[in-house]
């Protein structure tokens, strides 16, 4: 550690940081506007001036950019100097020059970071009364506003969407005062983070327009602590609610799981939380007629099917909670799984690999610091973005290393890129086609599914002589064996991705005989990332008995061996063929479904329970690597939905979350991420609302004009009101930030150890899984397919905007979503007689998608992605494509994102 000398106060600081980011890691207030704790430093606004003094005898000093110099031992600086606050003062006014008085109208207003900078910087007075440049404003699709003109030109949104995230369609043009950001003509933002402007941005230049269509003051919301359920990957947020209906979505910082930023699902997929189409009453359908049930007949009905041996299938999208309450009440032998067979089989092997000491299921952050990658078969993108994201950081450790040799600190972030250029540490990707992570791949082999594995096990077997021996491969292929091998064989830190989204094991297998072989080598835990479709679907796995798949449930059910079953919010038409699920949902006696949207499986129930959204009760989630986090209750819920496992178990969540943790092998940890209320003194609770928080009369007054008491929680330590522990002093659970003089979400400073360290009064999860058993490698088992003439090998493709069944009802989303298209290479096109767009006949059974022919597909091969039309899981492994005169889908390829679409004659 360093010592520094701030305002003649001695403070031990790191010197690998800078000056402002040491600052700011004391809880001293010092403005800036370009720097980002994830994106470095580049001098850019000139806002975070100090006075730098030689040593204790210098009077003068000289000014400097805080962000820009860095925490030496010794170093003397003063914020409070009067030419350091004047420069401040001078620096916001000439950014002020042109930045229209639009505060009271502004969507940012009061959760702004200009105007928390400006009143910091002491500025007060626009003395500028000539005429302002002005901008027009682009269309930048259904998740972004934009309003140039309240630009201040830090370049954080530029720094952010093309250095950070990937993107290419989002640019700084022009120059001085005409500085512009935006497209070069109007049009979607095409990255997958690209709703991370809004808080990137740090005036109100990109906006919500999810939420200005729906809008309410920032202050006003009502907001809690919450894990998106969007993927595997856990992220937190912090979604709002007002008037009943849940406005926005918001990251919320977990230094390891996903840091400041979000995706776009997560942000915005939370719309059917609000949607006209939830179930809102428990109804008994009987010949096409519902009759409304209430509690206790509901109740009734459950211990009636209970006794008489009823099945329950579990949901991956549902919470530990709901699960288990389920399987407590059917019994674990009558507990079924409720992923597709061959989904659920990969998700068996993952739960098995987290238990063996070699391997180690990597955080988001350690994503980040891997120095080789080897991602196997998995569109992480699209199945789980932010892992995508991290491994776009984990490129440029090269960078890093580079700068570090040279003397250059590494938040130096212009002068580390322009040392690199394009050096960039090895990743390595096999796939079934192009994906999006391909612009920074030194490696990309666009391959079967059979070869894959192959290639996967020849690195294996390279690596370390224990591995299973490979048949030999072509030169062509042996060749990327031989280098793949060498990156990993040279990395410190090498990290090995794959997962189940596509329901191949023989890919997981081979990932796991590399992170082996690897360790074989290495000697030390191996990172072995293994991503799953849903946002529970690894606790489902804990909580399930080997044999019990849904083939199994839906085959007793259609030979009748049991006839009453509870299927546990989950459409069973998205997880097997449509005739399976026919066949066991036809000869069904009683079948109660519990779910919140309409679903296909919903239209077979003879009874269906409403229950409640994410954000409408409490719960835990348990992510790819095993790591279970606590998602709170936002809002009440204001129709007769319920939690599910309060339908199937008990009314008070601390309760199931105890028993769940005492009788469920593997839960042990989970009653540790409960806060005990009895903490709280006086009965004061955290509460849901801001100190700001308006209109509590006003919301009601059309009802009544006197304030009624506010809304009890007795199961949370938070509260459904704005009284209650102030998050600066005491508050055990941060609701949301907010400290004097930063309002913004800049405020997060506030509550971390350090910048980029753990939140003081936030929680990082519980690691379920202990890692006690000793595995071996795992033999390859090839079933090559038969591939007849005209026939094309089929592999799955998944979007990150429509794939999720939840948040493909949200309205934006849809927006951003396509239909089912089949992905083939010009080449097999040609053969068939198809051309771009045309629709396809899949396999002569009805099913029909959009042609995109692709100039990186593998010829013989193709990918599909499908939507609810299609019956996936009817479809054999290699179809005969035909162009067909059927309409396709409504939805044209003009939305699909992709690298390598084929243009001639398109």
């Amino acid at each position: 550690m360093a010592k520094v000398v701030i305002d003649g106060k001695e403070y031990e600081v790191n010197p690998d940081n800078n000056l402002l980011q040491e600052c700011l890691s004391q809880g001293l207030d010092l403005p800036y506007f370009c720097w980002h704790p994830c994106m470095g430093s580049v001098g850019a606004c000139r806002q975070c001036a100090v006075k730098q003094y030689r040593d204790e005898d210098d009077k003068e000093g000289m000014l400097v950019m805080a962000c820009m110099t860095p925490a030496s031992d010794g170093t003397r600086i003063s914020i409070e100097d009067e030419q350091a606050k004047d420069m401040r003062e001078r620096v916001i006014e000439s950014l002020m020059i042109s930045h229209p008085h639009d505060c009271p109208v502004c969507e940012e207003g009061g959760e702004c970071h200009l105007q928390d900078m400006t009143l910091m910087s002491g500025h007060n007075y626009r003395r500028y009364d000539k005429q302002k440049r002005t901008h027009h404003n682009q269309y930048l699709g259904p998740f972004i506003n934009h309003e140039m003109n309240r630009c201040i030109a830090c370049y954080r949104c530029v720094r952010f969407y093309d250095d950070y995230a990937g993107g290419t369609d989002l640019a700084a043009q022009a120059s001085h005062h005409h500085v512009y950001f935006g497209r070069h003509e109007d049009g979607v933002l095409e990255s997958e983070f690209s709703g991370n402007l809004v808080e990137v941005c740090p005036t109100g230049v990109f906006t919500d327009k999810a939420f200005s269509e729906n809008y309410t003051r920032k202050w006003d919301l009502q907001t809690a602590p919450s894990v998106c359920a969007g993927c595997s990957v856990g992220c937190n947020t912090t979604p709002g609610e007002r008037y009943g209906t849940l406005r926005r979505i918001t990251n919320r910082y977990n230094s390891e799981v996903n840091g400041y930023f979000i995706c776009d699902r997560g942000r915005f997929g939370f719309d059917y939380v609000n949607s006209d189409s939830r179930l809102r009453r428990a109804v008994a359908q009987v010949n096409d007629e519902a009759a409304e049930m209430s509690d206790e007949q509901v109740a009734d009905l459950l211990a009636e099917l209970k006794s008489e041996g009823a099945i329950g299938i579990g949901s991956p999208r549902s919470s530990n909670e709901a699960n288990y309450a389920l399987r407590s009440l059917v019994g674990e032998e009558n507990f079924y799984s409720g992923m597709a067979d061959d989904e659920r089989a990969v998700s068996r092997l993952i739960l098995e690999l987290s238990r063996d000491k070699a391997f180690h299921s990597p955080s988001i952050r350690e994503i980040e610091k891997a120095d080789a990658v080897l991602v196997i078969g998995e569109d992480v993108t699209n199945t789980a973005a932010r892992v995508a994201l991290a491994l776009r950081q984990s490129v440029r450790n090269k960078a890093s290393q580079l700068a570090t040799d040279n003397n250059i600190p590494v938040w130096q972030d212009a002068a580390v890129r322009e040392l690199a250029q394009h050096e960039r540490s090895p990743l390595s990707i096999l796939s079934a086609y192009a994906t999006r992570l391909d612009d920074v791949a030194s490696e990309v082999i666009v391959e079967s599914y059979e070869n894959q594995a192959a290639i996967a096990n020849a690195v294996a077997a390279r690596l370390s002589s224990n591995a299973p021996a490979t048949a030999p491969l072509s030169p062509e292929l042996q060749a990327h064996v031989d280098v793949i091998s060498e990156h990993l064989a040279g990395a410190r830190r090498p990290l090995i991705v794959s997962g189940s989204s596509n329901g191949q094991i023989e890919l997981v297998k081979a990932a796991a005989n590399v992170a082996r072989a690897l360790q074989d080598k290495n000697e030390v835990a191996i990172g072995l990332c293994l991503v799953q479709r849903e946002a529970n679907s690894f606790g489902l796995e804990m909580l399930l008995r080997a044999e019990n798949g849904l083939g199994a449930a839906l085959d007793k059910l259609s030979k009748g061996e049991v006839k009453k079953a509870i299927v546990l919010e989950n459409d069973l038409y998205r997880r097997a063929s449509h005739a399976a699920v026919d066949a066991a949902l036809d000869n069904a006696e009683s079948l109660v479904v519990l779910d919140l949207l309409p679903t296909r499986t919903t239209a077979k129930a003879t009874h269906v329970v409403p229950t409640t959204a994410f954000s409408e009760h409490e719960a835990t989630y348990v992510n790819y690597e095993g790591r279970a986090q606590l998602s709170y209750q936002v809002h009440q819920c204001k129709f007769g939905a319920q939690p599910a496992w309060q339908w199937l178990h008990s009314s008070d969540v601390n309760a199931i979350v105890q028993e769940c943790s005492e009788e469920a092998k593997g839960f042990d940890k989970l009653s540790t991420l409960l806060p005990g209320i009895d903490q709280f003194v006086a009965g004061m609770k955290v509460p849901r609302q801001t100190h700001r928080y308006s209109g509590r009369t006003a919301e009601i007054a059309n009802l009544n004009v006197h304030e009624p008491k506010q809304p009890q929680d007795n199961n949370s330590v938070l509260s459904f009101s704005m009284e209650g522990i102030p998050a600066l002093k005491d508050a055990s659970v941060l609701g949301a930030s907010w400290s004097p003089s930063w309002n913004s979400n800049q405020s997060i400073s506030k509550f971390q150890d350090e910048i980029n360290g753990e939140l003081k009064q936030g929680d990082t999860g519980r690691l379920l899984v202990e890692r006690t058993e000793s595995g071996a490698y795992l033999m390859p088992e090839t079933d090559t397919v038969q591939v007849a003439e005209g026939q094309l090998l089929l592999a799955r493709s998944l979007q990150i905007f429509g794939s999720d069944e939840l948040s493909a009802h949200a309205t934006a989303i849809q927006q951003r979503a396509t239909g089912p298209y089949l992905s083939l290479s010009p080449e097999d096109a040609s053969r068939l007689g198809i051309s771009q767009g045309d629709a396809v006949s899949l396999n002569g059974n009805g099913a029909i998608a959009t042609a995109c022919i692709r100039s990186r597909m593998k010829t013989g091969t193709a990918s599909l992605y499908v939507d609810d039309s299609i019956d996936y899981y009817a479809l054999p492994a290699a179809i005969g494509p035909s162009k067909s005169e059927q309409q396709g889908s409504d939805r044209s390829l003009d939305g699909l994102i992709i690298s390598d679409r084929y243009e001639e004659g398109y």
